[in-house]
């Protein structure tokens, strides 16, 4: 599972995610991706979960590439605790992802192939996602 080795804050504040993705919205690695269409946070777990459906289905051939990271703290207040007395402590780590971010890249596979490994790899995951080809997101003017 992946997670920061030393943040520099062990609780950070929840934010929003407004607006849609500026950065990492193209397939730079790999010759296919897994673009999201919702705004989100996505667990280590999730992330590892899609990781390994993907990687399990192309049977290790091909390249995959993890395109986002959970560097952000989700906290959470044990059951029955009453109202107050600050923040809870960690328990899990989250990525940040809003609409149009490139999630996962894959290259050396069929394109076939690619596809049925993204969507087993999308029902893994809390969002919406659409299977991108590196060829469909250059001609666009977004960047």
């Amino acid at each position: 599972m992946l997670l920061p080795k030393r943040p520099k804050y062990r609780k950070i504040h929840r934010g929003r995610m407004k607006g849609v993705a500026l950065r990492g919205n193209k397939v730079t690695y790999g010759e296919f991706g897994l673009q999201s269409l919702e705004p989100a946070w996505i667990t280590s777990a999730q992330i590892e979960a899609a990781r390994i459906a993907m990687t399990r289905y192309i049977k290790r051939g091909g390249q995959v590439w993890i395109k986002i990271f959970p560097d952000k703290s989700a906290t959470k207040k044990p059951a029955g605790v009453r109202m107050g007395s600050g923040k809870g402590n960690p328990e899990y780590w989250v990525a940040v992802v809003r609409p149009g971010r490139v999630m996962f890249e894959m290259n050396g596979v069929s394109e076939e192939n690619a596809k049925e490994a993204m969507r087993l790899a999308s029902h893994k995951l809390p969002v919406k996602c659409k299977f991108v080809r590196k060829a469909d997101l250059e001609g666009g003017d977004n960047g």
